[in-house]
Order: structure tokens, then sequence, then C-alpha cells
């Protein structure tokens, strides 16, 4: 067990490198010194992807040996050497700041790494520089990560939203139309026959339906540009949800300075994700355009505009149009947010401009995603 000092020592000497050796060197027991030196190699090879050549000089030995390593092990070795959230600042570093980007044009690397939205993010950032194979890996993550997200939110966004499917308690009214068809077949497989390969129905279940549903048009449109990389995540994510929901109807759109329809995906967030082309301008006030021809019933209508509101074109044109869509009787929202923090960086006057005509403004978190939907609909 290393004392206080030696790990004050220990902790110098990784911060000076190889060549402060002859004044420091690493304290503990020898297995304790070995992964120092594993360590520091792995450091060393961060910080030449910086520079070009080695920052830090001196002659190389014992450890890890530069000859042997390479993008997956290095990825490998940080996370079981240092600790997890000292290992996330690495690979933050790697891939943001030293444009390490063979750790994502490497399919053995993808596979290594957990998937979870700091991966997503970087895969989005960095999908324009793969090909084959690993973009088909870079492909499947996406969908992983949005399988997380979606399992995390769907419950609490159906939970909120008035007029859901009970489907915890059987419907007194037992017609087709109310018929649980997954929950019959479930509490059924144990009567099934292999020999004549039919499944017996004993017990027929019905679901209760707490309200009648009117069809809402919803209408999501997504800002592409960089700064808003997490909350494009949950937009998708959130298209699904409600794509999913008994009586909506969702049209999903990304835009910059162009606009693209991509309603035919609104239930493939993945699909959505590897099409955004992160960056380039803004055009909020030419999305709001298409979204308010896309209206067919007002009163049925609600519009989700997911952007900073860093306008790049005229904002009299964005703000003529979001009067006209709430003189409709739509319903306009713009979420400067929906992320892990909710702390938006926004044009504060443009929001203000727009809560003025009525329009909700306002960031939000995953966890007040259901709530706020809810309130939408209600």
């Amino acid at each position: 067990m290393m004392t206080n000092e030696e790990q004050v020592i220990n902790r110098w000497r990784l911060i000076l490198g190889k060549q402060s050796e002859q004044e420091m060197v690493f304290q503990g027991s020898e297995r304790e010194i070995q992964n120092l030196e594993d360590m520091e190699n792995l450091l060393e090879y961060l910080y030449e992807q910086a520079a070009g050549e080695d920052v830090r000089q001196g002659e190389r030995k014992g450890g890890l040996g530069k000859s042997n390593l390479n993008a997956a092990k290095w990825i490998t070795k940080v996370r079981k050497l240092f600790p997890k959230q000292t290992a996330e600042i690495l690979e933050k570093q790697a891939l943001e700041e030293f444009h390490m980007t063979e750790l994502l044009t490497d399919k053995k690397v993808l596979e290594q790494i957990q998937p979870d939205m700091h991966l997503l993010k970087t895969i989005l950032q960095l999908k324009h520089l793969m090909k084959g194979e690993v973009l088909e890996t870079a492909k499947q993550i996406a969908q992983k990560v949005a399988d997380q997200l979606r399992e995390k939110l769907e419950n609490s966004v159906r939970r909120s939203i008035l007029g859901r499917i009970d489907r915890n308690s059987s419907s007194p009214v037992h017609s087709a139309r109310n018929l649980d068809m997954k929950k019959t077949i479930r509490k059924n497989l144990k009567h099934y026959d292999p020999e004549t390969k039919q499944l017996v129905l004993q017990e027929i279940y019905f679901s209760n339906r707490v309200k009648k549903y009117s069809t809402w048009n919803v209408i999501i449109a997504i800002d592409e540009s960089g700064s808003m990389l997490g909350s494009v995540i949950y937009s998708a994510v959130m298209a699904q949800i409600i794509s999913k929901l008994p009586f909506a109807e969702v049209k999903l759109i990304i835009f910059d300075t162009s606009v693209v329809d991509l309603s035919g995906q609104a239930e493939d967030p993945a699909e959505i994700l590897m099409s955004v082309q992160l960056g380039g301008g803004t055009d909020i006030g030419k999305a709001l355009a298409y979204c308010e021809q896309l209206i067919e019933t007002p009163s049925k209508t609600c519009i989700l505009c997911v952007t900073d509101l860093y306008e790049g074109a005229p904002e009299k044109y964005l703000l003529n149009t979001s009067r006209n869509i709430l003189e409709s009787g739509a319903k306009l929202n713009f979420l400067t947010a929906l992320d892990e923090t909710a702390n938006p960086a926004f044009d504060r006057q443009l929001g203000q401009k727009l809560a003025n005509l009525g329009a909700f403004v306002g960031a939000l978190t995953p966890e007040q995603l259901g709530d706020y939907i809810g309130k939408i609909f209600s």
C-alpha cells in the first residue's frame, strides 16, 4: 500500500513524464511500478499524437512498448489502468483535441468500447471518416444507444399522456378493438400443442382504454448544428416514442440552411442520427415555413422545434411565420435544449420575442420530457 508521499511523487512523475526520471522515480511495489510505467506509456502515446513527436523526451523502457501499442490496445489499457472518470477525459482529449481519429476508424476499437452517449456523440462527429464495416458497426452502436434511451424514457412519456391505454387492467367491454393480442399470446404459450402446431387459447385478454383518442399531428423540426448534438440524439428518440402512441402521427424534419424531410424514418432514430450532417449555417425561418405547410388541422397540430435559436437568416421571417402558426391555432414550441443538463446556450433575445408571440420557449431534461409532452396533449 503506497503512502501519501509516494502517491504524490507518482502523480508528479506521470505529469512530468520520463524527462523527470533522473530526479523522480516511481514509488511502490514491483507490480505498482509496472502499472505506473504502463500508465506513463499510455500518456506518452496520447501526447505524441498531439505534438507529432515524443513530447516527453527520454529513453523508453519496460511497460507496454510503443511498437506493441496501437489505438485498440491504447483504449483498452486506458480503461483498465485509469479510474473511469480519468479514462473518459483521456479518450475525449484523444478524439477532440489531438485528433486520434484512428480510434473511430478501426472496427475492433468500436467493438471494444461500451456503447453510451459519449461514444454516440463522437461517432456522429466522425462518421464522415467511416466506411464499410466500420460504418456498419457505428450504425449498430447508434441503434443500441437509441434503444437504451428509449427504454429509459418511454414509460415516463406514456404515463404522462392522457388517454393512454391501460394495459394493467382488463376491460369489462370485450371487443375486437380492445383485444390485447400480445398478452393473450403470452399467457397462453403454455397451452401450445407441438403436434398440431397450434396455440390453444384458454383465456383471452382485453385492454382497458381509459379515453378515446383523437389524432394529433406532431411535427418535430431538429436543428442539426454542431452545438445541438445532445439535443439531436434525444429528439430522434423522442420522435420514435411519440410515433408509437395510438393517437399521434409524427412528421420529422432536420434542418440547417436546407430542410430534409425524414418523416418516413420517425420510428428509426438510428437511421435519423446517421443522416444528420452536423455543422453549417442555420435557417430556422425556412424550416418553420416548411412545418407550416405540413399543418392539416391546426387545433390538433403541435410543432416542436429543437434549436438554440441562433438564426442565420433575417429573424423577421421567422417571427412572421411563428405568428401565423400560432394564430392558426396550432401549438408552437421551441426547445432550446433537450439533454442531460438542460442548461442551454441560446439567443435569449429572439427567444423572448417568440415567447411574447405566445410560443413556448424553454429547455428540458430527459426526465422532464414525459411531463412536458403530457401537458401538450392534455
